[in-house]
């Protein structure tokens, strides 16, 4: 088998201050807890200067593994190692982890909830230009369906390098999502992260949107703009999927008339399914609920800000959205 290419470029400070990779985050989060604990590991799958897994195998070569294009024996792997009173940490693409090991995690790790971090990069549609098998909008849905599985998001990199570390400190399998883009830093300087706890940035009494990952940047552009038209609108992060904070989501939909999902990520399976599920159970009747995601399709070759566009991700579909709904 050929070595896949991996990407190069380094950004300058201005640049990192401003927004990072969440994936980027996960390097540096990564290196500095190898600096702390001598019990971490990391396994990568050929992958490790894409996924920032390369900084922890350079300073600390005897606790790294590359296990090559072989992302199945990467996490029984991980797995064995778990067993040894190591914490593993297990990266590449989403598309390759959550797919293409999804029975090894299920038989492997979730089955005997080992101790095991799955760490995956490039998900969703910014990926960009490699296209649609390179573009997992199913990821969150396939780890959320596991029994016992953690799923987080991270809206940008201050919270990416504290889930890193909360996972760590964290006994059992966790799915991070991660993407390849630059996103903006949007969490307040103060903020602290913690696993099953969504952060509330402000409660509207017209709308409130519940946003992961990217989409947590492009809802509070969107809560300005229906500010500015009138609206009352809030903003949640939800980085955590599952478990579910389920009294943040009951008060924000206790507080407005509707509530809007927004993922990078298909509308099945992922944030919205999990929002919808529990507000048809425990919600009060009067709010309504909006999906923003992909929609049951599979994504293209593109420009990142082109295909948000195209798929509807963006501070105007929400506006939209919340106008048309209201």
């Amino acid at each position: 088998m050929g070595e896949r290419k991996e990407e190069t470029g380094k950004k300058s400070e201005g640049e990192v201050r401003k927004a990072v990779a969440t994936r980027d985050a996960y390097g540096k989060a990564l290196f500095e807890l190898g600096t702390r604990r001598s019990d971490i590991v990391v396994l990568d799958a050929d992958l490790s200067g894409s996924t920032k897994t390369k900084k922890f195998a350079e300073a600390f070569p005897g606790r790294f593994f590359n296990i090559g294009i072989a992302e199945q024996d990467m996490i029984c792997t991980a797995g064995g190692l778990s067993l040894t009173g190591k914490v593993p940490f297990a990266s590449t693409f989403a598309v390759f982890e959550a797919g293409r090991a999804w029975e090894q995690i299920r038989q492997t790790i979730c089955y005997s909830s080992l101790n095991v971090k799955l760490v995956s990069t490039h998900a969703g549609i910014t990926v960009g230009e490699d296209g649609a098998s390179h573009q997992a909008l199913e990821d969150v849905a396939l780890m959320r369906v596991l029994p016992g599985m953690t799923v987080i998001v991270p809206a940008d990199g201050f919270e990416t390098e504290q889930v890193i570390n909360a996972v760590a400190e964290y006994i059992g399998p966790v799915y991070v999502r991660l993407g390849r883009a630059k996103v903006p830093a949007v969490l307040p300087e103060g903020y602290t992260f913690q696993i099953g706890k969504a952060h509330t940035f402000r409660l509207g009494k017209d709308a409130n949107i519940l946003a992961s990952g990217i989409m947590v940047s492009v809802a509070l552009d969107a809560c300005a703009r229906l500010e500015a038209a009138g609206l009352d609108a809030g903003v949640v992060n939800v980085s955590t999927i599952k478990p579910l904070d389920e009294g943040a989501v009951l008060r924000a939909a206790d507080a407005s008339r509707l509530i809007v999902t927004a993922e990078e990520h298909s509308i099945i399976g992922g944030l919205g399914s999990a929002v919808c599920e529990l507000i048809a159970e425990k919600g009060p009747r009067s709010c309504g609920v909006k999906r923003i995601g992909v929609r049951d399709t599979f994504g293209r070759s593109g420009k990142p800000e082109e295909l948000m566009k195209l798929y509807g991700l963006s501070a105007e579909e929400i506006v939209k959205t919340v106008q048309a709904s209201l």
